[in-house]
């Protein structure tokens, strides 16, 4: 299956072109790594630098700042591309633009040009660090504290859950700069550098699925950090947090289409070619429901998240709606399409020797992260009922 194109729905010719130029790397130089990354639980170094060779690693940073300047699609478009390949690996783009988006949105041009411009080139991965052990959806329960002192501030606590921890070099933190102050307006956002004296990573999280991304808690144990450090206004840290999630959840969706998509096109591959009572599966009308079945709602899933990308590109009064449902929908999707997937390929989709099961179990995380899509609903109903 190919991405929609009809009409108006007709992606730009550079689109297109950038489709092709990731498919390619994708294909060649992180998919026959996949399986390895996956089964030894290994940071994705192959695809990384492949990635990196092609700008393909943080394509959402402006030029000004070293970076190629893509737009909200055309980054979705590398993220599901390298998803189709290899789930971990997409996880190499899609968390440089989680990390990096409070900096865009609310930097000081002091912080920017400090800290993107690494990033851009490859030098470095930059993660992000808001949730803990209680406070996973609910953000503003949070108990790492960050203490003013002189122009310094000292950072305590924890965070966990932290995507690419271990491997990245910088880290936006989400701390409590004032316990007594009103509730989501008393968090104050800080760059935090793998040097950082006090600052450690736990022992990687044993995981279902994207087991080539390290999974790992952060710990700060009185790290000191200057104020040149402080991304935003004090007191704006939540706001600026939740901001940039209604931006990139919609990565999250193109990941999950990207899983679905390599899901389905093994899937079709394979039951072209399997035969069962002297003909090819493919020819079963019940085999043939599914499949269109699957194809249906990608297609309807795939739209939802370039239209919540052109969104996210304009920076639209929407855009938490979009971005909520264009994650929720997308993911449940990829969740059904996967496990469908495997149902397809009978026994041979329950082993290692084919990639299927491995999809299904990165699909699932995709329904979890950057906000369940219990709490994606949620969203979206706040967002109809202020309406």
């Amino acid at each position: 299956m190919s991405a929609p194109g009809f009409g108006l729905f007709q992606l730009p010719e550079e689109h297109q072109d950038l489709r092709a130029a990731v498919r390619a790397v994708a294909e060649n130089k992180i998919a026959p790594y996949a399986s390895d990354v996956d089964e030894r639980s290994r940071f994705p170094i192959e695809a990384y630098d492949a990635l990196r060779a092609a700008d393909f690693h943080a394509p959402h940073i402006a030029e000004e700042y070293d970076g190629v300047g893509a737009d909200a699609l055309a980054t979705c478009i590398v993220i599901e591309e390298v998803a189709r390949a290899c789930a971990s690996t997409s996880l190499i783009p899609a968390v440089n633009k989680l990390g990096t988006m409070p900096l865009i949105l609310a930097g000081s041009d002091e912080v920017k040009r400090r800290y993107l411009p690494p990033v851009a080139r490859g030098e470095a991965l930059f993660s992000y660090g808001l949730s803990e052990r209680e406070a996973g959806s609910d953000t503003a329960s949070m108990r790492t504290r960050a203490v003013a002192d002189g122009d310094e501030w000292v950072l305590t606590g924890q965070k966990s859950w932290i995507t690419n921890a271990g491997v990245s070099k910088y880290y936006t933190v989400l701390a409590v700069t004032d316990p007594d102050g009103q509730r989501g307006r008393n968090v104050t956002a800080f760059v935090v550098e793998d040097g950082d004296a006090g600052f450690s990573c736990g022992e990687p999280e044993r995981k279902l699925g994207i087991k080539g991304s390290p999974t790992r808690e952060l710990f700060f144990d009185n790290v000191r950090i200057g104020d040149d450090r402080r991304v935003g206004a004090v007191g704006d840290g939540l706001k600026i947090a939740l901001r940039t999630l209604d931006h990139t959840r919609v990565t999250i969706g193109a990941q999950a289409i990207g899983i679905a998509q390599g899901a389905l096109d093994y899937a079709v591959n394979y039951v072209k070619e399997r035969r069962q009572f002297g003909k090819a599966i493919a020819e079963f009308q019940g085999i043939q429901f599914m499949l269109a079945d699957m194809a249906m709602t990608l297609e309807a899933a795939r739209l939802m998240v370039y239209a919540a990308a052109a969104r996210s590109e304009r920076a639209d009064a929407d855009l938490s709606f979009f971005g909520a449902a264009a994650k929720c929908y997308a993911s449940d999707v990829a969740m059904r399409i996967t496990t469908d997937a495997v149902q397809l390929l009978g026994g041979y989709g329950y082993v290692k020797d084919y990639p299927l099961e491995r999809m299904m179990r990165d699909a699932k995380i995709t329904q979890i992260y950057e906000g369940t899509n219990q709490v994606q609903r949620i969203v979206m109903a706040r967002q109809l009922l202020k309406g």
